[in-house]
């Protein structure tokens, strides 16, 4: 239990040094759009748009819906196993910017798929690697600074979306 005590001082003291850095207002904006990006809309876009170009038989696609029907439940059966709460319901006297769409926090839902399509695409497309990583990263940043993740349930979230991908590569290709 030390062990979960000490990660948890160490998220909190991380997460009020982001929420109280000066820049953090002019951010919110631009991460409340950035987060907007990772709602799940543009990755169906991005499987149709594949659908379209190559068919029901393209590896590419069948590779994402693969990771999509395990990172969904798997996402939502940790996240109401460990039931850890969102910052504003732990943090005295701290409201965060966006309403959070569930009640738990653990692990971050928008940074799992965000790392996940990332990891795939850039395994596909290999030029959009870098960017989709960077745009990924953001994702989680962005989470954090809305007030509605601690760090590590975006630093999770990004691990389960890689390794997500990296089965489902592996068990396709």
């Amino acid at each position: 239990m030390k062990i979960l005590y000490a990660i948890h001082k160490y998220d909190v003291f991380m997460f009020f040094w982001l929420i109280n850095t000066r820049f953090r207002n002019r951010l919110v904006k631009f991460c409340r759009y950035l987060s907007s990006t990772a709602d799940g809309e543009l990755y169906i876009l991005f499987m149709a748009v594949i659908y379209y170009r190559q068919g029901f038989e393209s590896i590419v696609l069948q590779t994402l819906l693969l990771a999509l029907v395990i990172e969904r439940p798997l996402y939502f059966i940790l996240k109401n196993s460990f039931k850890r709460n969102r910052p504003a319901a732990v943090l005295e006297n701290f409201r965060s910017v966006v309403t959070p769409s569930d009640q738990f926090s653990f692990p971050s839902g928008h940074t799992s798929a965000a790392f996940m399509m990332a990891t795939l695409a850039g395994h596909f497309y290999p030029p959009l690697l870098l960017p989709l990583y960077a745009w990924a990263v953001l994702i989680g940043f962005s989470r954090v600074t809305l007030g509605v993740h601690f760090p590590t349930d975006t630093a999770v979230g990004g691990l389960m979306g890689i390794s997500i991908a990296l089965f489902s590569i592996g068990q396709i290709n």
